[in-house]
């Protein structure tokens, strides 16, 4: 694992966009994951909060969030692909390779409803081509829709599209209750993101049913921290290479200062690397 393709999740910190960024790179972060929110909602206005990312020394990871676009009809299906195009005009204007894309929630079962996401999200893949910006669909553990990584991979194989690759998410793996060897049948080349979150809750896949907070924490300070190790030390082991992101919605985190919940995350972030190493070492030993 390179630590220069690791970032943090603006949203794991509170505060005006220039802190959270100060704070990221002060930690040692040289990446950050951004929502299209930070730009838009800035006081000074969409435009200065685009200086600010350009003039730190930050490169974007991607941009969050597409929600519930695939499987819509008529007005509503239109609607979604205004909101696609401008959202990867923000990626353009952000320097952000990648838009996160999270499936529908209601999604139906039925196939003729699957071939509509299908379809759709290899509409979404051909629309990013001109602007350079990939799509990363993203699995959502709740709802009747696509709940987990197999199902997700299952649309983004049958797109067939080199633009369109899967977000993995830890908190979705682990609370899905598949074994690692699952994840073999994922191509590592079409891994787009890796996001990190650990749990301070044992009963969150209970909590989860319910659609209850579990409160993430960051890698190596949960109760989960076994299995998110495993994790990632399976993905290295398939050769995954690409970017890995700490997202971690925490309300207590929130409540301290930017600075200070980075230099949690960057402690996260040496946890993740020596888990890596601690795979590796055995290897160059013989």
């Amino acid at each position: 694992m390179n630590r220069e393709r690791f970032s943090i999740d603006l949203a794991c910190m509170a505060g005006p966009l220039e802190e959270r960024l100060a704070a990221a790179e002060a930690a040692g972060f040289s990446q950050v994951m951004l929502w299209a929110r930070d730009l838009a909602d800035h006081p000074r206005g969409y435009e200065a909060a685009l200086r600010l990312v350009r003039d730190s020394r930050l490169e974007v990871t991607g941009l969050q969030l597409m929600s519930n676009y695939e499987g819509m009809s008529g007005p509503a299906h239109e609607y979604k692909l205004d909101i696609a195009k401008a959202l990867l005009d923000v990626c353009i204007d952000v320097g952000a390779p990648l838009l996160v894309v999270s499936a529908r929630a209601d999604i139906s079962h039925e196939q003729d409803a699957r071939q509509q996401a299908v379809h759709d999200l290899r509409k979404l893949a051909n629309l990013a081509v001109p602007t350079g910006v990939r799509i990363g669909f993203k699995a959502i553990p709740w709802g009747g829709g696509i709940s987990d990584d197999q199902g997700a991979w299952d649309l983004v194989i049958r797109a067939r599209h080199a633009n369109l690759g899967l977000v993995l998410d830890a908190f979705n793996f682990i609370a899905s209750g598949h074994s690692l060897d699952s994840l073999d049948e994922i191509a590592p080349d079409k891994i787009m993101l890796v996001q990190l979150a650990d749990f301070s809750s044992p009963a969150f896949q209970e909590l989860r049913r319910h659609d209850t907070d579990p409160m993430p924490v960051f890698p190596g300070s949960g109760v989960f921290s076994d299995q998110v190790a495993a994790f990632v030390r399976h993905l290295d082991r398939m050769d995954y290479d690409g970017d890995y992101s700490l997202q971690v919605a925490n309300e207590d985190y929130r409540q301290l200062p930017a600075r200070a919940v980075a230099a949690l995350g960057a402690r996260s972030m040496a946890w993740v690397h020596q888990q890596i190493l601690r795979r590796r070492l055995p290897i160059r030993r013989t």
